[in-house]
């Protein structure tokens, strides 16, 4: 049995050998690419299949254009790659309101292990951050998205604490991601101070440095939040 060769567009080989020189290191991240008149003459092609194929990199995190400027390749870092992803995490929470509850168990298990990490590696000046954290989103309780921007700063620094940065960029992502959903609950009556009480819960548990203690009191907070959630979106 014989397999049908796939007809390619010009823009996809522009794409790819491109592609080929940025991994090969030809190019470096931070470098710009040869002007849109280079690539032409490089590759023997038209400027529509040069554009398609750079603003194909660029849908892809793997170059920026600018405007009056070449493309150049982006520096790879957590954030990019969370950024590139965000957009399509928030359509299908959207068009499916089911997946909201699989971001919540992926939520729970992640912040569940950083806790963990956090009472197994923070330092003294770790756990005093981590209470300056509660006391200031505290001082921001008259303030909405202050205070939403403080609770996400909170479980971001004890993501941090674990020493890998994809933890807290994805921490923070998943907070975001939920952030339309979230509003109404942090608007319930006594949830502020209710936050606030399981938040010192948690560092207390990270400053005796029991990791058990630290995942349960977080798995504690994040289901009795969608509990509540839960509560508040019930028809009336």
């Amino acid at each position: 049995m014989t397999e049908s060769i796939q007809r390619r567009k010009i823009y996809q080989e522009v794409h790819d050998r491109l592609m080929q020189r940025i991994r090969s290191g030809a190019i470096l991240p931070g470098a710009q690419l040869p002007s849109e008149r280079e690539l032409m003459e490089a590759y023997g092609v038209g400027r529509p299949a040069v554009r398609e194929a750079l603003q194909t990199l660029e849908r892809s995190g793997i170059v920026e254009i600018l405007h009056g400027e070449r493309a150049r390749v982006v520096v790879p870092t957590a954030e990019r790659l969370v950024a590139q992803v965000a957009g399509g995490a928030m359509h299908l929470l959207r068009s499916q309101p089911d997946s909201l509850e699989h971001l919540k168990d992926a939520r729970l298990f992640l912040e569940t292990g950083t806790a963990r990490m956090a009472a197994e590696r923070a330092t003294d000046e770790q756990v005093a951050r981590l209470r300056l954290s509660v006391e200031q989103q505290r001082a921001s309780m008259v303030k909405l998205e202050e205070f939403i921007e403080r609770d996400m700063a909170f479980h971001r620094e004890i993501a941090g604490i674990s020493g890998n940065p994809i933890f807290p960029t994805i921490v923070e992502a998943l907070f975001r991601w939920a952030g339309e959903y979230y509003q109404p609950m942090v608007r319930a009556p006594g949830a502020e101070e209710l936050t606030l009480a399981e938040h010192s819960t948690i560092v207390e548990a990270i400053a005796k440095r029991n990791p058990d203690a630290a995942a349960e009191a977080m798995r504690a907070h994040l289901t009795r939040a969608n509990t509540l959630y839960q509560q508040l979106m019930k028809p009336a």
